[in-house]
């Protein structure tokens, strides 16, 4: 596979909206080359091999693009509008489960695949990201802050995001649920997608994924 930078082109929002808080940055694709390679490499034996190319993948720019989204108000994640704080339910009156249940994580992989609905990111379920680090310790970091984990594999963890925010009044079901990378969830945060200035993407063209033979690296667990 060749590590070259993939360009992916994102279905146009209306004129008032787009369709992710910030596009993906190139590295994170090729980040994705990399970590495809290196479970080949893995599935055939070639483990030096594959170690070296997911030490390739933790590359520093993504990071930097993350924390645009999930560090300090930026331009990418500063609501555009703030609606009335009274939208916010009080916590006894909200769904007590936050989290989808893990029947319903599979739906949601199956129906969207493994990349991020707002910005094509391609993502990892969290099982895959705990064989990676069981796997290859000493190559994929996962500390106790975030600077101190895998950049690629930090962004493509898999979430689960509320379209209609759990504090104001979100069901935990699949119409409500979509998925997406970390930075995008994060990003948004508690935000409605009307405040974010995004256009919904369970009613517009799915973006494609920046990478497209992306398979969330889901062989590993099966060896």
């Amino acid at each position: 596979m060749s590590h070259t930078q993939s360009h992916s082109t994102a279905p146009t929002a209306t004129p008032d909206l787009r369709v992710c808080l910030r596009p993906p940055t190139p590295e994170i694709a090729i980040a994705a080359a990399l970590l495809n390679d290196a479970e080949t490499a893995h599935m055939d034996g070639r483990f030096s091999e594959a170690e070296g190319l997911i030490e390739q993948a933790n590359i520093a720019a993504i990071f930097q693009w993350a924390y645009s989204l999930i560090g300090k108000n930026s331009e990418f994640n500063t609501p555009r509008i703030r609606l009335n704080s009274q939208s916010l339910i009080p916590a006894t009156q909200r769904e007590k489960a936050r989290m989808p249940s893990s029947e319903m994580k599979r739906m949601l992989h199956f129906r969207y695949g493994n990349h991020c609905c707002f910005c094509g990111t391609p993502i990892i379920r969290r099982q895959v990201r705990k064989r990676l680090v069981s796997l290859y310790p000493k190559v994929v970091p996962w500390g106790s802050g975030d600077a101190d984990k895998h950049a690629a594999v930090f962004v493509m963890e898999a979430q689960y995001d509320h379209i209609v925010p759990h504090s104001k009044g979100g069901q935990n079901d699949l119409e409500n649920l979509v998925l997406t990378c970390l930075p995008c969830n994060y990003g948004r945060n508690s935000f409605t997608l009307e405040e974010m200035g995004l256009s919904d993407p369970r009613t517009r063209e799915r973006v494609e994924c920046i990478a497209s033979d992306w398979d969330g690296l889901e062989r590993l667990l099966h060896v």
